[in-house]
């Protein structure tokens, strides 16, 4: 049993020890309250005096059933529990430290955690054990570079996205969550002026839109994802999915989205086949692509095969279709598209074409994009690639999330010597980044696999894994001629379960 007395919260907190780790994790503590649906949530001050039962981790935000195994080709074999749901107890975060960690003298620097999900689910939870951070923390005691790791629930899918009153919930909850740190964190041996903010995929979204939107924070990890990834979209959209939403609910026999049960919420998100959301456009979000990210130093990178999350969805269109997507764009529209080897009569390579297409217009060109701005920001930018195949099934590639099973190896990857070594380099360099330390040479990629070797990379070397001279010519075509080539090919055709 671990045992923290925080006197700025008023609070005993009872957590839990993991005897062969020295790690101390303390969950479900509740960091804010949601006065009604579709409302901003209240930052939670203290707990009265309370002691705290911080042994099992707080529920989660009601959403669809996803098989999260599925897109990380987890073995069948492997259980995960059904996690707790609840609408208004949602909004609570798991802080891991080192044993007795605020008993000490020094205070230990803070990563918090931002989970994706494509904003509609939680995609890899720590209550799942694909992403309990308990190993990256042990990690770091071994290296004598001790890490307080925080990870945060927030609301999801409509209870996230609202009914037109509130927009942008999920990311006014998150923060708070790092309000609350910020607050916090110091009872619990952290550095609340040395805080590392972190996501991935949807995560990474947040994750670049706090770093707009402030408070500043000391550094930032964004892994496969940014705001180029899904920007902030006209309000128009919006009020156009909350009106195909608030008619299946009456469908279905309820008043509004704001009084109806939940279940009848989630049938009507899988009834409108909603599998995936977006942040809203709101005043401060605006011009985001100029504002500076306040950030002293970030580590940014990708996967090899992103799209594969749109896989399914791209496939179910024939060569002519993505071809016209193309045509449809008179000035770059036929140099991308022989760029990208789209044919109309050999659908396989048109199929395979489009998403590379969306791999470096959505992930691939935005690392680059912000490096750039970062560093003509004297900023200290680190960029990687992870280009280690799955665990399970090397033919599924280094695909969208795989970097999850590396960096937390929640799933014992002991069985496999070249994934288990670079998620134990990957612990370790993001340690250090955490720590404040260069992770790798300023002026070097690092690469993660794909032979179970981790190194330093050059442009050249870089050049060999990604497709350098398409995203030159993206870059030259800019947004304006690739995005609705994009958005024609992949509009509701993203699925975790590719």
């Amino acid at each position: 049993m671990a045992e923290i007395q925080h006197p700025g919260l008023n609070a005993t907190f009872k957590g839990r020890r993991n005897q062969s780790t020295s790690v101390d994790q303390f969950l479900g503590i509740k960091y804010a309250s949601i006065p009604a649906r579709f409302e901003r949530a209240e930052v939670v001050n203290g707990f009265d005096g309370a002691v705290v039962d911080a042994t099992k981790y707080g529920p989660r935000c009601p959403q669809a059933n996803v098989d999260v195994g599925h897109l990380l080709r987890i073995p069948e074999d492997f259980r995960i529990e059904p996690e707790a749901e609840d609408e208004f107890e949602c909004l609570n975060l798991e802080v891991t430290c080192p044993a007795n960690s605020s008993a000490t003298d020094e205070l230990l620097p803070v990563v918090v955690w931002i989970h994706g999900g494509s904003q509609i689910v939680t995609f890899c939870s720590g209550a799942s054990k694909i992403c309990d951070p308990t190993k990256i923390v042990a990690d770091s005691v071994k290296m004598g570079k001790p890490v307080i790791f925080v990870s945060i629930n927030y609301r999801l899918n409509i209870f996230s996205f609202g009914d037109g009153k509130e927009r942008n919930l999920a990311l006014k909850d998150q923060r708070l969550g790092i309000e609350w740190v910020r607050q916090n964190i110091a009872g619990f041996g952290g550095n609340p002026h040395n805080i590392t903010l972190s996501g991935e995929s949807a995560g990474a979204i947040y994750t670049h839109a706090h770093l707009i939107t402030g408070p500043p924070v000391k550094r930032a990890v964004m892994a496969s994802g940014s705001l180029y990834l899904s920007s902030p979209l006209p309000l128009e959209k919006g009020d156009g999915l909350i009106k195909a939403l608030e008619l299946k609910v009456q469908e279905l026999g309820q008043a509004s989205l704001r009084q109806s049960s939940v279940p009848v919420l989630i049938q009507a998100l899988d009834e409108c086949n909603v599998n995936t959301m977006w942040i809203q456009e709101e005043p401060e979000l605006e011009g985001w692509e100029t504002r500076p990210e306040q950030v002293d130093e970030v580590m940014i990178g990708d996967v090899e095969y992103e799209s594969v999350i749109w896989r399914n969805g791209v496939e179910s269109l024939d060569g002519e279709t993505i071809a016209a997507a193309f045509d449809n764009e008179k000035t770059w529209g036929t140099q991308l598209r022989k760029m990208y080897q789209v044919v109309g009569n050999r659908p396989t390579a048109a199929k395979l074409g489009a998403l590379d297409l969306v791999n470096d217009v959505r992930y691939t060109l935005p690392v680059e994009i912000i490096s750039d701005k970062l560093r003509s920001a004297n900023k200290r930018v680190f960029q990687y690639v992870v280009d280690q195949p799955n665990p399970w099934q090397s033919s599924s590639r280094a695909h969208h999330a795989v970097d999850l099973l590396f960096l937390f190896d929640g799933v014992d990857l002991s069985f496999n010597p070249a994934a288990s070594a670079v998620g134990e380099e990957m612990r370790q360099r993001w340690i250090r980044f955490i720590s404040g330390e260069a992770p790798w040479s300023f002026d070097r990629r690092f690469a993660y696999g794909p032979v179970g070797e981790c190194k330093e990379i050059d442009d050249v070397q870089f050049a060999t894994r990604r497709r350098v001279e398409h995203c030159k010519v993206l870059r030259e075509a800019g947004p304006s001629a690739y995005m609705p080539i994009v958005f024609a090919l992949t509009a509701g055709r993203i699925n975790l379960l590719n």
